[in-house]
């Protein structure tokens, strides 16, 4: 079974009645990336405007239209090396989504403000946004409710820390903050391999669908660690699950259609 698919493969198929396609990317604010050496010779650009940025918006455009709800990560909310455009509002007006949901999560002023992302076909019911536990700021989850009472869904976003004892101090507060969720779903750079979020972390708390090994999202030019999720409660029926062929960032994007049940 291959766990691979370009996006017009993914989205050939018929999509079935009362189900979302979803997809999760870590942009690095549209920086393309191609090898190790890149992180060296690029790296002016996390800082300085580049002409090649707008290149990189319109093929990520591209790649998340034929979605329904995109979460996003490492994009910038407005600053001098975006030439103080917000990444998330031009996606959202590029792609046609009718609704966009920002958090920024490290605000450097005039030079950077790196900010979690949604784009959504759909208006969310209600939003939250948190601040992550960590020895520094800068990481953030938020919380997307579509429909009102038990069977709402619920859709958590974030891009969690580096170190293995911050990442599970912010998934225990992500646990806590989701706990009446009957529906949930998880998008996002999470840092960390599958087998240690659902078996070791506080995520094993929670009823979630096992993810293969072989979803594998990063570095995006020979992918050797699964280190962006889509992560689906067990109520919820996970069609399909793929890893997006589209080297736009150090990330390659994941995507899952899923089947929701017939209460929400």
């Amino acid at each position: 079974m291959s766990f691979y698919s370009s996006l017009q493969d993914f989205v050939a198929a018929p999509k079935a009645a009362n189900s979302l396609r979803l997809l999760s990317f870590n942009m690095q604010v549209g920086i393309q990336t191609a090898g190790f050496h890149h992180y060296l010779l690029k790296s002016w650009q996390h800082l300085l405007p580049n002409k090649q940025r707008q290149q990189a918006l319109s093929a990520i455009a591209r790649l998340v239209q034929p979605f329904d709800v995109v979460a996003l990560q490492e994009a910038d909310g407005g600053s001098w090396r975006s030439q103080h455009q917000n990444q998330v509002e031009a996606l959202a007006q590029q792609a046609q989504f009718p609704h966009w949901y920002q958090q920024v999560n490290r605000n450097l002023g005039k030079l950077a403000q790196h900010s979690n992302g949604v784009l959504s076909r759909y208006p969310a019911e209600k939003i939250e946004r948190h601040a992550l536990p960590g020895l520094l700021p800068g990481r953030g989850m938020m919380l997307l409710r579509y429909g009102t009472g038990p069977d709402s869904l619920v859709i958590a976003v974030t891009h969690l820390a580096l170190g293995k004892n911050t990442q599970f101090s912010q998934l225990d507060y992500l646990v806590e903050a989701v706990a009446d969720a009957r529906h949930l779903v998880i998008m996002g750079d999470l840092n960390q391999e599958a087998e240690i979020l659902l078996r070791q972390s506080p995520l094993k708390r929670l009823n979630l669908h096992p993810v293969d090994s072989e979803l594998k999202t990063f570095p995006s030019w020979q992918p050797q660690r699964g280190l962006d999720h889509i992560l689906v409660s067990d109520s919820i029926e996970l069609s399909r699950i793929a890893v997006i062929d589209h080297p736009q960032s150090d990330h390659l994007p994941v995507a899952a259609e899923i089947l929701l049940p017939q209460a929400i």
